[in-house]
C-alpha cells in the first residue's frame, strides 16, 4: 500500500505541476512526462529488487500499463483528439495507474480512470466554453450568426431531418433521442465554430513561437515557399523561417486541457483511497 501512496504522490506532484504549466503556456514540456515515466518505472524496479516478499509484477505491470496507454495516447493524437503534450502526459500516467499486480483488475482500473476522465473533461470543457462565451458575448453573438449564414441551407436540411425522426419517435424513443440529437448539431457547431474563431486566434510575433505551435493558416515566407498548417504543428525548422520573415503569426490554440488530468486524477486517488476501489471493480466486467 505505501509503494502506491508514493507513486500516487509522485505523479500528483508531476500533474500539478503540467497543469500550472499549461494554463500559463498552453503547452506542457517533454521532460514532465517522460521523468514521469523514468520515476514511476524506476520505483517499481527498485522496490521489487529490495523487497525480497515482492515479485517483480509490480514492475512488469507498470511496462504493461505503459504500452498500453502508449497505445491509447498515440491513437488520440493522431485522430486529433489530443495535442502531443496531452498525449505523451497520458501514455507517462500508464506506468503509475497499474494499482494491482492482477492484469484484470489493473484494466478495470483503466475503465474507471476513462470513465472519470471523460466526465471531468466533458464538464470542464463546458465550463472553459461557458466562460469564453460570457468574456466575448458581444463577438461571439455576432460570429455565430456569420457562421449560420455561411451554412443556412445546410443546417436546414439537417434540423428538418431531426424533426422528421422526432415526429417518428412519438412512437420509439430510439428514434425521438435520434432525432434530438441531429436537430441539436447546427446549434453545437455553431457555438464550437464561433468559440475557435474568437477566443482560440491569437496574433503573435514570430520570435514567441514554439515547436508544436498550430497554424491558424498557411503562411507565404516567399514566392516559391509556404509554411503549411498542419495537426503536427510547426517544426524548429519552420519556426526558423518564420522568425526570419518577421510577419505577425496567427496560431491557432487549444483550451488548457491538462487540469482534466488532474482533476481526473485526484478524483480517482479518493475512489481508491478512501471509497476503495474494490467495490467499483465489482460493476466493471
Amino acid at each position: 500500500m505505501l509503494e502506491m501512496i508514493f507513486l500516487l504522490v509522485l505523479a500528483g506532484i508531476w500533474i500539478l505541476f503540467a497543469s500550472m504549466q499549461d494554463l500559463r503556456e498552453r503547452e506542457v514540456a517533454n521532460w514532465i512526462s517522460f521523468s514521469l515515466i523514468i520515476f514511476a518505472l524506476g520505483f517499481r524496479f527498485f522496490y521489487c529488487l529490495f523487497q525480497p516478499d515482492v515479485n517483480f509484477s509490480f514492475f512488469y505491470q507498470g511496462l504493461i500499463g505503459l504500452g498500453i496507454f502508449f497505445v491509447i495516447g498515440n491513437f488520440l493524437y493522431y485522430t486529433r483528439m489530443f495535442a502531443g503534450g496531452d498525449a505523451k502526459l497520458m501514455i507517462a500516467l500508464g506506468s503509475v495507474l497499474p494499482f494491482s499486480s492482477n492484469f484484470s483488475v489493473n484494466i478495470r482500473i483503466f475503465t474507471i480512470w476513462f470513465l472519470i476522465f471523460l466526465f471531468a473533461g466533458m464538464f470542464y470543457g463546458l465550463f472553459w466554453s461557458g466562460y469564453l462565451y460570457i468574456k466575448n458575448f458581444k463577438k461571439l453573438k455576432k460570429e455565430m450568426r456569420k457562421q449560420f449564414l455561411s451554412h443556412k441551407k445546410l443546417f436546414y436540411i439537417i434540423m428538418i431531418l431531426g424533426l422528421f425522426f422526432i415526429v417518428i419517435g412519438i412512437f420509439n424513443f430510439l428514434f425521438f433521442s435520434l432525432g434530438f440529437i441531429i436537430f441539436v448539431i447546427p446549434y453545437i457547431f455553431i457555438y464550437a465554430k464561433a468559440i475557435d474563431e474568437i477566443c482560440m486566434i491569437k496574433k503573435i510575433n514570430p520570435k514567441e513561437l514554439t515547436e508544436g505551435d498550430w497554424l491558424y493558416k498557411d503562411v507565404k515566407i516567399s514566392k516559391s515557399k509556404i509554411i503549411k498548417a498542419h495537426w503536427e504543428g510547426l517544426s524548429l525548422k519552420e519556426i526558423k523561417l518564420l522568425k526570419k520573415s518577421k510577419k505577425q503569426i496567427l496560431i491557432r490554440q487549444g483550451i488548457p486541457f491538462v487540469p482534466v488530468f488532474l482533476i481526473a486524477f485526484l478524483v480517482l486517488v479518493y475512489v481508491y483511497l478512501v471509497l476503495k476501489i474494490d467495490f467499483l471493480l465489482n460493476f466493471i466486467i
